[in-house]
């Protein structure tokens, strides 16, 4: 067998969960699912995604046929309109394009594989993100050098923007920059304005990750906000926008890699570039999802509601951490609690150090990923108190023994 020298792959979180489903104890919970989760402990699904995918099955004029390699112009298009604003200088201007990529990395696939080509001069990428991304290994295994950087501050508890600004100071010329859970970061105007100088100085060449527009704070608009930014700078860049999240088609995962060029002249040359990697790649993206997708953002009314889930869970994200932070306070548990309401989305850091996630772990059947970041739409009514009470004796049993 061509594979039988190979040596075995590296674990990953996965095997959290099958640790988790084999486990027999009667209050084992499972915190780090990668879904956001009803209060009833299964996958979030919008509200108008049901009724989309019935009217599209019913729908006699669809005829099936291969999508032509680009992809769907309608999704492609829905997709920036929902990025920049359909009145956004870009997309008036024609410099915004993109191509309907496939799965969670399928856009970093595809502009992995552009850069390694057409930026020969440097091949560093950084990748810089709240936590440990999958994409390093994407660039890892096109023979990119990659650096990684974790914006969390485990001492202080806290998301340090300054870290961003000090990896840029250090940063070669011409290297990428992966940005991804930036609007997590929270710089100034100021700070926003040093960044970009910098990177412009630097010829850094900027990769942006948007992958729950609007599943952060509830505000689609807010949580893409930044990248206007970067337009008004003048800059190119490529953002892998995946769009499967935040309606809740996690097994139908498609999204655009965006491309924002200086003159729709070099856009076109880009996409006809890309084009040429897609076909040697999937050659042409499956349609469900992205049909989904783009009949809920072509029509007002349904925009209108997937919007209105968007907000629901947010403010039950919200609401659900605002209890475990009531809950650790009433319960005494030393420390402070406030970094749990001060980061934004669904999963964020419980801010444990690695022999409280271990005594979770192996002492309360309470599965949470190494780093302490979970997964908060797990926590519900059922297991809030458990929960709770298993981390301030985790938190306890830690400082005894310390002592």
């Amino acid at each position: 067998m061509p594979g039988s020298g190979s040596p075995g792959a590296q674990k990953l979180e996965g095997s959290l969960l099958k640790t988790y489903k084999q486990d027999d104890h009667p209050n084992k919970t499972f915190l780090a699912y990668k879904a956001c989760m009803t209060s009833q402990g299964q996958p979030w699904v919008s509200s108008v995604v049901h009724k989309t995918r019935m009217q599209i099955a019913q729908d006699p004029s669809l005829t099936y046929e291969y999508t032509p390699v680009m992809g769907m112009k309608s999704f492609i298009q829905a997709s920036l309109n929902l990025l920049f604003g359909k009145d956004s200088q870009v997309i008036m201007e024609n410099r915004a394009g993109g191509v309907h990529t496939v799965g969670d990395s399928g856009a970093f696939q595809l502009g992995a594989q552009f850069l390694k080509t057409w930026r020969r001069d440097s091949q560093i990428v950084y990748i810089i993100s709240s936590q440990k991304e999958p994409h390093g290994l994407v660039f890892q295994d096109m023979g990119f050098t990659v650096y990684e950087h974790i914006f969390w501050d485990s001492a202080r508890l806290c998301l340090d923007p300054s870290m961003l600004l000090d990896v840029v100071e250090q940063a070669p010329h011409g290297c990428i920059f992966v940005i991804g859970n930036i609007g997590n970061c929270k710089l100034t105007e100021g700070q926003w304005t040093q960044l970009m100088v910098l990177m412009k100085s630097k010829q850094i060449f900027p990769f942006f990750d948007i992958p729950y527009q609007g599943l952060a704070t509830g505000d689609l608009e807010e949580d893409a906000r930044f990248l206007q930014y970067f337009v008004s700078r003048g800059f190119e860049f490529f953002c892998s926008q995946y769009l499967s999240k935040n309606f809740g088609i996690y097994d139908e995962g498609v999204g655009i890699l965006v491309v924002v060029a200086l003159s729709n002249e070099l856009l076109l040359c880009v996409l006809s570039q890309l084009m040429d990697f897609v076909r040697a790649l999937w050659l042409n993206p499956p349609t469900t999802g992205a049909r989904i997708i783009t009949s809920v953002l072509c029509n007002p009314a349904m925009q209108g509601e997937w919007k209105q889930s968007l907000k629901g869970v947010v403010e039950n994200v919200m609401m659900t951490k605002e209890k475990v932070k009531e809950k650790l306070r009433l319960l005494g548990t030393p420390g402070s609690w406030d970094h749990i309401t001060e980061q934004k989305g669904s999963h964020s850091y419980l801010g444990l150090n690695p022999q409280q996630v271990d005594y979770l772990v192996k002492k309360k059947h309470i599965y949470i990923p190494k780093n302490g970041r979970i997964n908060f739409t797990c926590i519900n009514s059922y297991n809030i108190d458990y929960i709770t009470e298993s981390i301030t004796e985790a938190v306890l049993f830690t400082k005894d023994s310390e002592k």
